[in-house]
């Protein structure tokens, strides 16, 4: 019973150990499929993507396009200038750093300016109270005339007779005395020096208004959110009335400004966007917006100046060359071999442009130099000589 027993422990012990060894091989086989899997379908997203970056060249009918040197510009940029003379007291930060709309930028000194706005306020006070003074007067002239008490007689005898000689006209001892006409001339006289005083107050009043411009005259703010791009002075310099101090631009936005030869607008008549070629290292090519074009047409040069914005991230900096392709209008269109501009590599200057071209037989890309033409838009560009219009381009974006 003892050996029946033990024989059954064994029998289990191996029956479990079976069970445990198989479901380690299932584990294993079930990894290495998932691993194969997993595998597989980068391989097939690899290729997915490789086949995705593979573009056929095309042929298109080109006209053709004049090539204008222009210039990047802030989309805005103002000069500051003193509106007063005075010794520079404070200029605030350096080139380039960006202040908020309002912030003070330039100060002058003011010292003497406050002292008369000092003396205009004291001026303006004593109008003040010549005029309350004028209003006290001419009220008691209304309410309680002078005539009464001078036709009144203060006393008896010579000594008042005396009185009313001097206080009242010659005409009044001749019967000629009209009260009515006495106190009209007083209250004339009493509300010409109240109008007196209040045309006092209101010329000390302009008189602050004029030092208040002044003083604000001797602080220039940043007129929008920008940067400085250049100071003209230093602290501690005499400025005139009218002479530049600082330069401010905003720069958050980009325009690139070329003049266009009259000829050429016909070709930008119906046209909204334009390529641009920036002279940065790779020679980047993106897409503007025409943003304003000149009414008028320059009178020596017979040009018109066109604004072209640009977007935030294009790698464009102010005082940057840039070129402008432009379409003219009167040139007959042709078929040309026309490739993505991404397609171009090695587009640094002083070496030649070359493309990847898809063998197919090998599976495998080829360098292959090109030689290029005009730029057709901020996406596409003419190869003159180096490919087929069977060809297939090889573009790796992610590489």
């Amino acid at each position: 019973m003892r050996l029946n027993i033990a024989g059954a422990k064994k029998v289990g012990l191996s029956i479990a150990t079976a069970i445990l060894l198989l479901g380690l091989l299932q584990y294993g086989q079930a990894d290495t499929d998932k691993q194969e899997l997993g595998y597989k379908g980068r391989m097939q997203k690899l290729e997915t993507a490789s086949r995705a970056n593979h573009v056929q060249v095309k042929v298109m009918k080109i006209g053709g396009a004049a090539t204008l040197g222009g210039t990047v510009i802030p989309f805005q940029e103002v000069s500051l200038a003193a509106q007063m003379p005075g010794r520079v007291e404070y200029i605030a930060g350096f080139e380039g750093e960006w202040f908020k709309q309002g912030a003070e930028l330039i100060r002058i000194d003011d010292d003497d300016l406050i002292a008369q706005q000092r003396a205009a306020f004291a001026e303006l006070e004593n109008a003040r109270l010549a005029a309350r003074n004028a209003g006290v007067q001419y009220n008691r002239e209304l309410w309680s005339p002078q005539t009464k008490n001078i036709n009144r007689m203060p006393g008896m005898g010579m000594p008042a007779m005396f009185d009313s000689m001097f206080t009242q006209n010659f005409g009044s001892f001749g019967g000629n005395y009209d009260p009515d006409v006495q106190r009209y001339s007083d209250l004339y006289a009493q509300g010409t020096q109240l109008n007196q005083s209040r045309s006092r107050i209101q010329q000390a009043e302009s008189r602050l208004d004029e030092l208040a411009a002044k003083l604000r005259d001797t602080r220039s703010v940043a007129p929008f959110d920008g940067v400085i791009a250049r100071k003209l002075i230093e602290v501690g310099d005499t400025v005139q009335p009218g002479q530049h101090m600082m330069v401010f631009s905003n720069l958050e936005y980009l325009q690139v400004k070329v003049d266009v030869p009259s000829r050429l607008m016909a070709g930008l008549k119906d046209t909204k966007f334009v390529a641009v070629r920036l002279d940065d290292p790779a020679k980047t090519v993106v897409k503007g917006r025409i943003a304003q074009k000149y009414p008028v047409a320059d009178s020596e040069r017979h040009t018109v100046t066109v604004k072209i914005d640009l977007k935030k991230n294009d790698p464009a900096i102010p005082g940057m060359y840039a070129e402008v392709i432009i379409p003219e209008p009167d040139s007959k269109k042709q078929e040309r071999i026309v490739i993505p501009y991404t397609a171009v590599i090695s587009r640094q200057r002083g070496s030649l442009p070359a493309v990847y071209v898809w063998n197919a037989e090998e599976q495998r890309k080829e360098r292959r130099y090109v030689r290029l033409g005009t730029q057709v838009d901020s996406e596409n560009i003419v190869v003159l000589s180096g490919l087929s219009e069977n060809d297939t381009l090889v573009i790796e974006d992610w590489r």
